[in-house]
């Protein structure tokens, strides 16, 4: 059992670290020259959207529910970050392949398709490993009041300025012996609100520079949608990489051959993974139920009237299969990363499982009704 835990680590660091870069950049280099990457600007923007609208409702959420202090990064993470990378990628070759598909021909709809989904899964990496990744930790307090391993020393480096500013405050709100009995009532809370607004503004500052980690962002998923973005928007290395001619075709081809393997070896990992939350109990039922109504109702909702706006105001083309696209980032469920930031916080992992397990059961139904209306409505 040990060995074969081994090994799903090690083929779990395989795909992350080159099947799913291989498939995001490949997939933007492919499709660069049919589509033109520029015109993919409503992507990210619809990405953007997705992370602040569930963010709002995730942090409703948590407060109408109670969650524990512990959670609620992971519970308001849930419903910002979709899974906008294996999902997506399953979903629109597998429609691409039907002859009846409503987007066209099946070659084109599967490159143009998964030149949008490199996009948006890229986009919503950068998402997930910075946003999501740095509101888990910001909101990674146990409920006995320890901060987690991660917490704690940052807290070890910065507790030397704690103290001083500790030190200063009590000075401060120390009062002068001369003073007399009605000054000290009176003058006392003044001072003690002054200082205690200018500690509170400093600590939170602090704080919130701390808890952010840049490091996040340089992951090989995002290194490779740039290295996409840069190679689809540049002409000359686009002729000198890409097409039949192309004296560094080559690479291109290699790189198209690893991205094949991220589909097969990620839909095995995500099985895998949603194992873990089967047996466990430990989320309340409403939190539980919550986080799939925002996913798979709320959300959704929110995207057809996104679409429809962006429709009639020119913004995203005329293309259906663009618009179905930008139409999955919004009913997707969480992001299968979320469960690496809980592992590496140690952070509700527990939870995290159950969350995972429950809203992809609910996934496979909502996800194909979803599909089936997004479909009927660009016919």
């Amino acid at each position: 059992m040990t060995y074969l835990i081994a090994r799903f680590i090690d083929w779990n660091q395989l795909v992350f670290y080159v099947f799913f870069p291989a498939l995001c950049a490949s997939g933007l280099i492919s499709s660069s020259a049919a589509t033109g990457i520029f015109s993919l600007w409503f992507v990210p923007v619809s990405v953007l959207i997705t992370f602040l609208v569930g963010s709002a409702l995730g942090w409703i959420l948590v407060k109408i529910t109670r969650t524990p202090q512990h959670l609620h990064g992971l519970v308001i993470g849930c419903c910002a970050g979709g899974n906008m990378g294996n999902l997506p990628v399953i979903i629109i070759p597998a429609i691409c392949a039907e002859k009846n598909n409503p987007f066209g021909d099946s070659s084109t709809c599967t490159t143009n398709g998964m030149g949008y989904v490199s996009l948006s899964m890229g986009i919503g990496a950068i998402g997930v490993w910075s946003y999501v990744y740095n509101i888990i930790c910001a909101y990674g307090k146990r409920d006995d009041g320890d901060v987690s391993a991660y917490s704690r020393l940052r807290e070890t480096k910065h507790g030397e300025t704690s103290k001083r500013a500790l030190d200063s405050t009590t000075r401060a709100l120390l009062p002068s012996s001369n003073s007399k009995d009605d000054e000290l009532v009176y003058q006392g809370p003044i001072d003690e609100a002054k200082v205690s607004v200018s500690t509170i503004i400093e600590k939170k500052v602090k704080l919130l520079v701390e808890n952010i980690d840049l490091s996040v962002l340089f992951r090989p998923p995002t290194i490779a949608t740039v290295v996409g973005i840069i190679v689809a928007s540049i002409s000359p290395i686009q002729n000198v990489m890409v097409g039949a001619g192309a004296p560094l075709r080559f690479v291109e081809s290699s790189v198209v051959l690893l991205g094949e393997a991220a589909i097969p070896s990620m839909t095995i990992i995500m099985g895998a993974n949603l194992l873990r939350g089967f047996k466990r109990s430990g989320v309340g039922i409403w939190l539980l139920f919550g986080i799939i109504v925002v996913r798979f109702v709320v959300l959704p909702v929110v995207g057809v009237a996104v679409i429809t706006v962006a429709k009639n105001l020119g913004m995203v083309g005329s293309d259906p299969l663009y618009h179905f696209v930008i139409l999955l980032q919004y009913a997707v469920p969480p992001a299968m990363a979320i469960g690496t930031i809980t592992q590496l916080f140690e952070i509700g992992e527990t939870e995290c499982s159950v969350i995972m397990f429950w809203n992809y059961a609910v996934a496979s139904v909502a996800l194909t009704l979803w599909s089936t209306y997004f479909m009927w409505i660009l016919s």
